[in-house]
C-alpha cells in the first residue's frame, strides 16, 4: 500500500536523520544538480538505502536526498528524480513528494530540463512556470483507491502554481538580469523526444516548453496541500521549422549553463519564505 510504504520510508528517514525537519523540498532535474554545492549539508541518505524508494536510472541523476541549510532554510532535496519512462509507476513517482509532506515539508520547488515550443525562447534561458497540461493521461498519481490521508479525492487545480512565488522569482531574475520567461509546461512520457509534427501541435495546445517530469510530482504534491513553484531550463528547441537532431550531451551542457541562474533565483526565492 502507498501509504505503509510512505510511513515506512519516513519513519526510516527520520532515524538516520536524527529527526531532521525539512520545511522546503527541492527536486532537481537533467543537468541541475550542483545547488547541493551550496547546501549546508547536515545528512545525505542513497535513495537506494531508503525502504520502498526508488533507484534514479538516468544519467546525471545522482540519486540522494540531501538534508541541510539553504538560505537559513532547513530544505530537503532530491539530487536526482524519477521519469514514468523508467518503468516506474505514478505512485513510486509521486512516492518521495509524499515522503517529504510527512517530513514536514509545507513548499515543493522543482527545476527541470525542457524543449522549446515557443520560438521566442533560447537554448540556456529559464521559464517559470505558471500552469501545465499533462499528457500523461490516462496516468496519473492519483487514481486508484483513495487514501485520505493524501489529501482529497478530487483536488483542484485552477492555481497549482503558487502566484506569489512565481512573481517574486520573475522579480529575482529581473533583478540580477537574468533572461526569464513565464509560461505553460506541457508533460509527455517520452522518452523519445517529439517529431517535427508533435512539436507543432503542442505548440497549438497553449504549451510554451515540453518536458517529462514535474507534473505528476506537482498534481500528488497539490492534493497533499502543499504550495508548489517551478522553474524550467530551455536545453534545446523543439520548432518545426529549424529542428536539429538532439543530442544528450548538448541537453546537459545546456543545463549546466544555466546552473547558475537557477542556483541564484532558488536561493533568493528562500529568504523571502
Amino acid at each position: 500500500m502507498p501509504l505503509q510504504q510512505v510511513e515506512t520510508a519516513s519513519e526510516y528517514i527520520r532515524e538516520k536523520t536524527d529527526g531532521f525537519v525539512p520545511d522546503f523540498g527541492i527536486i532537481l532535474g537533467t543537468g541541475l544538480g550542483s545547488l547541493v554545492n551550496d547546501i549546508e549539508v547536515s545528512h545525505t541518505l542513497s535513495y537506494a538505502d531508503i525502504p520502498g524508494f526508488p533507484v534514479s536510472t538516468v544519467e546525471s541523476h545522482s540519486g540522494k536526498l540531501i538534508f541541510g541549510k539553504l538560505s537559513g532554510q532547513k530544505i530537503v532535496c532530491m539530487q536526482g528524480r524519477f521519469h514514468y519512462y523508467e518503468g516506474y509507476d505514478m505512485q513510486q513517482v509521486a512516492m518521495p513528494v509524499r515522503v517529504m509532506k510527512w517530513l514536514g515539508v509545507h513548499t515543493l520547488l522543482v527545476s527541470n530540463a525542457c524543449g522549446s515550443l515557443n520560438p521566442e525562447y533560447k537554448v540556456s534561458e529559464l521559464m517559470v512556470i505558471e500552469d501545465h497540461i499533462s499528457l500523461f493521461l490516462p496516468h496519473n498519481p492519483l487514481t486508484g483507491k483513495h487514501i485520505p490521508e493524501f489529501g482529497d479525492r478530487f483536488p483542484d487545480m485552477s492555481e497549482v502554481y503558487d502566484k506569489t512565488l512565481v512573481s517574486r522569482a520573475l522579480d529575482i531574475a529581473t533583478a540580477n538580469q537574468i533572461p526569464v520567461h513565464s509560461g505553460v509546461y506541457v508533460a509527455v512520457t517520452g522518452p523519445q523526444l517529439e517529431t517535427r509534427s508533435e512539436y507543432r501541435v503542442l505548440r497549438q495546445l497553449g504549451g510554451d516548453v515540453v518536458g517529462m517530469s514535474t507534473v505528476p510530482e506537482v498534481i500528488a504534491a497539490r492534493q497533499l496541500g502543499l504550495r508548489c513553484f517551478g522553474l524550467s531550463v530551455i536545453t534545446d528547441l523543439g520548432i518545426p521549422e529549424t529542428l536539429e537532431k538532439a543530442e544528450f550531451s548538448k541537453i546537459i551542457a545546456a543545463a549546466q549553463k544555466a546552473e547558475p541562474s537557477i542556483r541564484l533565483i532558488l536561493k533568493e526565492l528562500l529568504t523571502y519564505m
